[in-house]
């Protein structure tokens, strides 16, 4: 098992992650500037993770979920074995982009607002003015 601690996420507003520690806003629309490279690298952890169709379906079905969030019992059929599942989410929170919570023994998984917001402000251009 890695030491690593995964890159804090590009996130407009702070949200608590491993450790308790806080996702900072870091990286403005790609169309406005060149990122830094600690931007960059930030921005890449979020790509990274959703780079994989499995992960990118566990996250769809989270974030489409009514109510914001999922069992993990309603969103593992996904067309690979439970403990591949589990890999997966694990791999999205580490990343920042998925949350959890423990409810006697199921699991529920959601995605905070503020990252679906930074998501989609990384990649939209600035209004014209």
């Amino acid at each position: 098992m890695s030491s690593t601690k995964p890159l804090p996420l590009p996130l407009p507003l702070p949200l608590p992650v491993l450790e308790n520690e806080a996702v900072a806003a870091c990286c403005p629309p790609l169309t406005e500037r060149p990122l830094t490279a600690q931007e960059a690298e930030r921005t890449a952890l979020m790509f990274k993770a959703l780079g994989d169709p499995v992960r990118l379906r566990l996250f769809s079905s989270v974030a489409s979920h009514e109510g914001g969030e999922a069992c993990v019992c309603d969103i593992s059929d996904v067309g690979v074995s439970q403990p591949t599942v589990s890999h997966h989410l694990k791999k999205l929170k580490e990343a920042g982009l998925l949350t959890s919570e423990r409810r006697g023994t199921w699991v529920y998984y959601r995605v905070e607002p503020s990252v679906l917001a930074a998501m989609g402000s990384i990649l939209t251009p600035p209004a014209a003015g």
